[in-house]
């Protein structure tokens, strides 16, 4: 069975949680368009560009062309903040797309320290952020239905196919 098409699948929550393991393994699977922002942020920031939402806004664009293509498009982002949940929310509707949001936690502090002390950037140039950065971050919580995944004790396999049942249950 495919994914209704177009439809745009946003993928939320703090570094070092998942999001880009889960989302990339969802991608491939559906064959979706993955639309990472640090991706997007590290290329503006190598221009010197300065990214604060530029990042989103380029996201939100790309997706929009994606979806009119009837294209099923995951975002992976922190999308700290209502205003780029609203965002993604105004990018689906524009383009007559469904929306379906995904909050990735892990809800063991200590295992989520590990893996941010321990992580490797795959992006070149990419600083990743520290684990004092990521507790003091700006992190509003979610006032929508969505789901949400804790990566603390279940294999990113589960958790993808957790992801892509919840995906085809909203898409019928």
């Amino acid at each position: 069975m495919s994914l209704h098409r177009p439809a745009l699948i946003v993928f939320g929550g703090l570094p070092g949680t998942g999001k880009t393991t889960i989302s990339r393994e969802l991608t491939r699977r559906i064959g979706a368009v993955h639309l990472r922002i640090d991706s997007i942020e590290q290329s503006l920031a190598a221009l010197g560009v300065a990214v604060d939402v530029h990042g989103y806004a380029i996201a939100n664009a790309l997706a929009a062309e994606n979806l009119r293509l009837g294209q099923v498009v995951i975002a992976d982002c922190v999308n700290p903040v209502v205003a780029s949940r609203n965002g993604w929310r105004e990018t689906a509707a524009r383009s007559l797309a469904r929306l379906i949001e995904i909050e990735v936690v892990c809800s063991d502090r200590a295992a989520h320290r590990r893996r941010v002390e321990t992580r490797r950037s795959d992006i070149e140039g990419l600083d990743l952020p520290t684990w004092e950065e990521i507790v003091a971050r700006f992190y509003e919580p979610w006032d929508r239905e969505r789901l949400v995944l804790d990566t603390a004790n279940v294999s990113a396999d589960r958790l993808v196919d957790d992801a892509e049942a919840y995906a085809r249950d909203k898409l019928r």
